[in-house]
């Protein structure tokens, strides 16, 4: 099913839009990686000003690259390094206004300059994380922050 949403010039009617829209194209009979990658595109539509919105999914000490939009990203972030790695250890949303200030980046595409992480949980298990990359410093915030924790709330409740 096909929901046609034009976005708008607002960034919180954006987020109401995305949330409005996403559970129309998740279902719980699909596979996980069909869920995260029509998670990954409606995000990515959504925002504006990003150039990457991808998953990272735990295993043992690491997470591995899933469904994205972007350029292709690197594929092992080791638990406790870089943006990703730190969200994940944390288990908390972490936001960056300036990536080259952060002390252990991973640069997968040095056109980033902020990012936002969103780790994702059943339970107590960590399943990953969203990760969103922008090249304007300073693109994410509390609205952000907010909104992506409420739609990985809907994701996961379909994985």
């Amino acid at each position: 099913m096909f929901i046609p949403v034009e976005k708008s010039n607002d960034k919180k009617e954006n987020y109401r839009l995305l949330l409005d829209t996403l559970p129309y194209y998740l279902n719980e009979t699909d596979p996980w990686y069909t869920t995260l990658s029509n998670a990954a595109s409606i995000v990515e539509y959504f925002l504006d000003d990003v150039n990457w919105v991808g998953f990272y999914l735990s295993e043992k000490d690491a997470l591995y690259l899933g469904p994205f939009q972007g350029l292709a990203a690197c594929t092992k972030i080791t638990i406790g390094n870089g943006v990703v790695g730190t969200s994940a250890k944390n288990e908390a949303t972490l936001i960056v206004k300036d990536v080259n200030q952060f002390a252990g980046h991973i640069t997968c595409d040095s056109n980033s300059k902020s990012e936002i992480v969103v780790p994702f949980m059943k339970g107590h298990t960590l399943y990953g994380v969203l990760d969103i990359d922008s090249p304007i410093e300073s693109r994410f915030d509390d609205t952000d922050k907010e909104s992506l924790e409420r739609v990985m709330a809907i994701v996961v409740d379909k994985l």
